[in-house]
């Protein structure tokens, strides 16, 4: 090993990656999985009247909205470009996009947990889940396979 050599920066573009159609009014790009930790980074354009399964995470989650508006169904105050959000681990929340182009970028550790109306899981999805879908999706969609970071 090279004790000199110091590690180098990976360096995505805007356009380097492909958005997937996740249906209903959604886009998915996801730009980093670091599997051992759980983390999955995502980048979601969400059109108006789109909306998230209520769910919880099991770890915290980071976003940041870059255009457009959206809130929770939960919560009085509406995210919109240059917003950041902190959402603790075990929060529970319902995701309602209320612009079109709504764009907002996500650093998730855990899992995503959606529930239904009685607080019953109805499906789990993490780091794994996500960059399996998104690999297919980029594949089926015609993007062949992208460059997405996985550790």
């Amino acid at each position: 090993m090279d004790l000199m050599k110091t590690p180098e920066s990976i360096h995505i573009g805007a356009r380097d990656l492909p958005f997937v159609d996740i249906g209903e009014g959604a886009k998915l790009k996801v730009l980093q999985v670091k599997l051992g930790e759980n983390l999955w980074i995502i980048e979601n354009v969400f059109q108006a009247g789109y909306e998230v399964q209520t769910h919880r995470h099991t770890g915290p989650v980071f976003g940041y909205t870059t255009a457009g508006a959206w809130k929770y169904k939960e919560y009085d105050y509406v995210n919109r470009a240059g917003s950041f959000l902190y959402e603790p681990a075990g929060s529970v929340h319902t995701l309602q996009c209320i612009e079109d182009e709504t764009r907002v970028w996500f650093q998730m550790y855990g899992a995503n947990v959606n529930l239904d109306a009685n607080g019953n899981v109805t499906s789990v999805i993490d780091a794994h889940t996500t960059v399996a879908f998104y690999l297919a999706a980029c594949k089926a969609q015609g993007f062949g396979e992208p460059g997405t970071l996985i550790e």
